[in-house]
């Protein structure tokens, strides 16, 4: 059996169901505007024309309602703001047992920061030492080290004010480096870098009586290893008072030198 080509009108009928379902995807004046001249054609003109204008529309509309179909969002993951980048000066600082590189914050701590670049540019940190290593419960990854003029009257520059971490932001945490001091603003040619994290030494505004801590100004780019040899070097038993009597090393460690890095 032969099977039969469906009838014109039947065909018709398909195109102008296709049309309209490619009209509303377009929904744009252009497409109404063939919508309307295609109407008057199927009423003025002759069947076989009028197929070959609405296969002709549907062509021209197809882009545009593909155009028009909705997508579904592409989800963006949100970037994530750039760490703020604070002003900082690098030191330096070469000791008998190898090289300390320093940055300091200039920014966030300029008045603890200009205070050893004092000492930095006068030269006044050439030739004094570390002569001081704890280890914190006698954990060798937890403790500091500890140097400067020791009360050299020849190197000592007038104290300056006090710097806390709670106005800085810094943290007394591994490899800072931050000034040793008695009361609260007295710090001048006396310091200490950290190893491991030592957080309590940070200012804590809800503590009881002095409650500022120590003044974290920079911290060591290069040379932990330095430090932590200093670390774990001998100590007299006898050397040192009060709190300080067993952490003071055998052997100071000398500076150098201590020079601005360009």
């Amino acid at each position: 059996m032969i099977a039969r080509s469906p009838s014109p009108t039947n065909r018709i009928a398909h195109l102008n169901e296709a049309f309209k379902a490619s009209v509303l995807g377009a929904l744009d004046s252009v497409t109404f505007l063939i919508f309307v001249l295609w109407r008057l054609a199927n009423r003025f003109t002759d069947r076989a024309v009028i197929e070959r204008f609405t296969a002709a529309v549907l062509l021209l509309c197809a882009p545009v309602a593909l155009a028009q179909t909705p997508t579904s969002p592409v989800a963006v993951a949100p970037v994530a703001a750039p760490a703020p980048k604070f002003a900082t000066v690098r030191v330096a600082m070469q000791t008998t047992e190898g090289l300390i590189l320093l940055e300091l914050e200039k920014q966030r701590a300029p008045i603890t920061t200009a205070n050893f670049l004092k000492y930095v540019d006068q030269k006044r940190w050439d030739g004094v030492t570390f002569y001081r290593a704890t280890n914190i419960a006698k954990d060798p990854l937890l403790g500091l080290i500890q140097g400067g003029a020791r009360n050299d009257p020849k190197r000592l520059l007038p104290p300056i004010a006090h710097e806390p971490t709670s106005k800085t932001g810094l943290s007394n945490s591994d490899s800072a480096i931050s000034m040793a001091r008695g009361k609260p603003g007295s710090a001048n040619a006396d310091f200490f870098i950290i190893v491991g994290d030592m957080a309590s030494l940070n200012a804590d505004p809800k503590a009881a009586g002095d409650n500022l801590g120590f003044a974290a100004f920079g911290r060591v780019v290069e040379g932990m290893d330095v430090v932590r040899k200093i670390l774990a070097a001998p100590i007299s038993p006898t050397l040192g008072a009060g709190i300080m009597k067993g952490q003071m090393l055998a052997k100071p460690v000398k500076v150098l030198s201590a020079r601005r890095v360009k």
